[in-house]
């Protein structure tokens, strides 16, 4: 875990000034002193130079970018150190044309750069459920077909449409974490099987009328407001704080990244979720475990093709 309290990325730099803190700093998140083969963590290590180990076992050459976010990576580690920072501070994000001004490298890299970073955010299944006061809304990404050029209008594409806009449900416990799910649409179908599995049967939910909630609604307690009437609050029956999360994730995608694809979205309300859910944290403590968070390798096939 990071130890040094940084305000800025200037004393982020003074902390690492060289390739190499940011190597030992990296091995003693990972390993803490007890180096493990990423081929076989029964194997012995050898020690090499250049900060290389060898897998006794497999005879395999590995390093601490080994099977992580850093792996075949060109860009040095003090520009990713960089990146993270800005990603996790950040409450809107950081656009990767910013990215690669501020570290001196290409936009197609920072913009690979970032997307690596998001892969750590993903939810896992292993994550507890929500609990408690807990609520539930839906919202769609994708611009309004009036704000569009007249050659790039979708026909038929009012209210509710999946045409042009891709739905995402956002889930909040009260007081705790957030979760938030891209799905193919808003029906019964898509949403009641995400719910059972991110929120405890015993939670008491909050929603707004959508008939989308009426099967979830039958098998946890539900209360809800009718915005159809122009009713958001009453007395603790609201979905307020969800709402405000969607404010803060479109405001980032409008003003910030611009434009977010649907086959990329998850990843940006990844982002989102993540930074939402460490908000109490300092700016070094969310750092520090994002810098933890670095063991899922997202190569550029992948993204692109996946």
């Amino acid at each position: 875990m990071i130890q040094q309290d940084f305000k800025n990325i200037l004393q982020l730099h003074d902390a690492y000034p060289t390739e190499q803190s940011c190597i030992e700093q990296l091995e003693s998140i990972r390993w803490d002193g007890n180096v493990v083969s990423p081929y076989d963590i029964t194997s012995f290590v050898y020690k090499c130079k250049d900060n290389k180990y060898i897998c006794k076992n497999t005879g395999k050459t590995f390093n601490v970018r080994t099977g992580t976010m850093y792996e075949s990576s060109r860009i040095p580690l003090r520009k990713w150190f960089v990146a993270v920072w800005l990603v996790t501070c950040e409450k809107k994000g950081v656009p990767s044309t910013e990215l690669a001004r501020m570290v001196g490298i290409t936009q197609k890299s920072a913009w690979f750069m970032l997307h690596r970073i998001r892969k750590q955010f993903g939810i896992s299944n292993d994550e507890p459920p929500l609990t408690g006061e807990v609520e539930m809304d839906e919202s769609f990404f994708g611009g309004k077909n009036k704000n569009r050029h007249w050659n790039k209008k979708v026909k038929n594409s009012q209210g509710r449409s999946f045409k042009d806009k891709t739905p995402v449900l956002g889930m909040v416990e009260r007081g705790g974490s957030l979760i938030a799910n891209v799905i193919p649409d808003t029906s019964q179908k898509s949403i009641t099987p995400i719910v059972l599995q991110r929120v405890d049967t015993s939670a008491t939910i909050y929603t707004d009328e959508w008939m989308g909630y009426d099967k979830v609604g039958a098998l946890y307690h539900r209360e809800f407001v009718d915005h159809g009437k122009g009713q958001y609050s009453t007395g603790n029956i609201t979905t307020n704080r969800i709402e405000n999360f969607w404010s803060i994730i479109k405001r980032g995608i409008i003003g910030v990244y611009q434009m977010a694809s649907r086959k990329h979205l998850q990843k940006y309300v990844d982002e989102f979720v993540w930074r939402y859910n460490v908000r109490k944290l300092k700016h070094y403590e969310a750092f520090g475990i994002a810098l933890c968070n670095m063991q899922h390798r997202l190569t550029y096939k992948q993204l692109i093709y996946g």
